[in-house]
């Protein structure tokens, strides 16, 4: 417990927000940071996409600060969700094309 005490005030937290898409073509998800341009990652599942955006963040994170760059974990998004909406069929159906 000491050991881990010692090095958990040597460490610096960063949140991000990350953002999972299911792929355009293809069967898998999409995932990458809004805050940390040019960081992405994909997987197979939700979960993989997960795990994998968060060993590039964390690859990103060592090349900035090896760099002497800054890290900006600015929250740029308030609040995702997803919303359902349902309208009658004859609707649908009157405006196709």
């Amino acid at each position: 417990m000491l050991l881990y005490s010692k090095y958990m005030n040597r460490l610096k937290y960063y949140s991000f927000e990350v953002v999972i898409e299911k792929e355009e073509k293809g069967k898998g998800y999409y995932a990458y940071s809004p805050n940390l341009p040019g960081c992405f990652s994909n997987g197979r599942t939700i979960e993989e996409a997960r795990k994998n955006i968060r060993e590039a963040l964390q690859s990103h994170l060592e090349t900035l600060t090896a760099r002497s760059m800054k890290v900006d974990s600015g929250e740029k998004l308030v609040h995702i969700e997803e919303i359902c909406i349902g309208i009658p069929q004859t609707w649908a159906q009157n405006s196709r094309p």
